[in-house]
């Protein structure tokens, strides 16, 4: 019998088809540790391993977008998925639609990881705004049919009746929570006329608050420009909501309080401080009357004409001094020009001009006269020197019948210098001589 060959497609296509008929790989709970991970902008790919095997994992992005931690190399989690077969690779893997840590609460450390992060960030620390002490208008986030807006109406209203309440119905339980508080926090930046917003919600458990520890909503609450007061669960339950929020309150009450004084104690004070005014006012009106009493009965006002003697009289002084000093000037100003008239006659421009002339030409024949002086002297003075040079040269003396005498082109000093049969070079005024030593006689010193 003839046999039949597969191709790799159609084997690797029977084999997929096997994975997903499979009803027991249709929904696979798997636990293991987290490898080859690396945070990807869309689908995550990783391994799934324990100490005898290792899985590929495929996670794709809705899936993963759900996840209330941040996987890590090495962490051990849960997973949840189906068992398929890729095709152009051949391998099996585990494609996961749901995974939390194994050990620990996710919603606890994806709780932990959330805070750490956005305190990085700075959301917790930064400068807070102020609560507005008078509001006018004050928003209300919470669900409309639980207890939450009774106590904030119940109190604000106590305390401070002409404060504006207005409710947004915001779901605050669920998948659409998070969601819902963001939108209308934007509704209530979106109409600008708010003084005050009030997040609330009644206790519950980590799961019924988590929608106030969504990364969005503590982002939401940052970027308001309306101070928001967080009042989420009991006074044990601190949500995110409560670290990134301007006041946290305790209770929907004190949220209340925190955000509208008592009416009857700010009328109070307000008298008080009219009453003190009053005194204040009519304490400084006092003041003015007697220093006015005292203005009216001084002599300024009962002899209005003493008020400018002593003016009339320095008056009159500067007038004086005026005229003084301007007849001083005068003179000073005649004698000056008298002065310079008397100096401009003495000066006649032509007869200095003549006699500059003069002393001109009296100056150029004197230099005239030097130049050729010292012409005569200087060039006397060469013919002096070119005659004691002249009486100085070797060839004056070796033509009164002198020479010198070389060996080996350097002149003989001393008989010392020389050595029988040595080659000598005489010069004389008009040649040259060799000659060859046959015998040296030296002369004693008779010193």
């Amino acid at each position: 019998m003839e046999q039949q060959y597969l191709t790799v497609t159609a084997l690797t296509k029977y084999l997929k088809r096997k994975f997903d008929a499979d009803p027991y790989l249709e929904r696979v709970y798997l636990t293991g540790e987290i490898s080859n991970f690396r945070l990807r902008p869309n689908h995550q790919y990783f391994s799934l391993k324990d100490d005898g095997a290792k899985i590929s994992a495929v996670m794709f992005k809705g899936a993963f977008d759900k996840v209330r931690f941040k996987p890590e190399e090495g962490m051990k989690v849960l997973v949840i998925g189906r068992i398929s077969l890729y095709e152009a690779s051949g391998n099996y893997q585990i494609y996961v639609e749901h995974m939390e840590p194994d050990g620990i609460g996710a919603l606890y450390q994806a709780y932990e990881q959330l805070k750490e992060k956005l305190g990085a960030e700075g959301l917790f620390t930064a400068p807070k705004q102020p609560i507005v002490r008078f509001p006018k208008r004050i928003a209300v986030l919470t669900s409309p049919s639980g207890a939450v807006i009774r106590d904030i109406i119940t109190t604000v209203r106590r305390r401070y009746p002409i404060a504006q309440i207005v409710l947004f119905p915001t779901v605050v339980q669920g998948d659409k929570a998070a969601d819902d508080v963001v939108k209308n926090i934007q509704r209530v930046e979106a109409l600008g006329n708010f003084d005050t917003l009030i997040l609330g919600r009644g206790g519950g458990s980590i799961e019924d608050l988590w929608p106030f520890n969504e990364e969005r909503v503590a982002r939401a609450i940052f970027s308001a420009k309306t101070p928001i007061i967080s009042s989420v669960g009991h006074e044990t339950d601190t949500t995110i909501a409560d670290l990134v929020a301007d006041v946290r309150a305790a209770t929907p009450t004190a949220a209340a309080e925190l955000a509208v004084p008592v009416l009857s104690e700010e009328i109070v004070k307000i008298r008080e401080r009219r009453a003190r005014l009053e005194q204040a006012f009519i304490y400084q009106l006092q003041k003015k009357n007697e220093r006015y009493q005292r203005a009216l009965n001084s002599y300024v006002f009962r002899q209005p004409e003493r008020l400018y003697d002593a003016q009339s009289i320095k008056l009159d002084q500067l007038n004086q001094r005026l005229k003084q000093q301007l007849q001083q000037l005068v003179f000073e100003k005649e004698r000056q020009a008298t002065h310079t008239i008397h100096r401009l006659q003495q000066v006649i421009p032509l007869a200095r001009v003549r006699e500059e002339r003069q002393k001109a030409v009296y100056l150029s024949e004197r230099l005239q006269k030097q130049s050729r002086q010292l012409l005569e002297d200087k060039t006397q003075s060469l013919q002096q020197l070119i005659q004691s040079l002249d009486l100085l040269s070797p060839l004056k003396i070796m033509g009164r019948g002198y020479s010198y005498t070389t060996k080996e082109e350097r002149v003989v000093k001393s008989v010392t210098d020389l050595r029988v049969g040595d080659e000598l070079q005489v010069h004389y005024q008009d040649g040259q001589a060799k000659v060859h030593i046959t015998d040296l006689v030296k002369e004693e010193n008779h010193d």
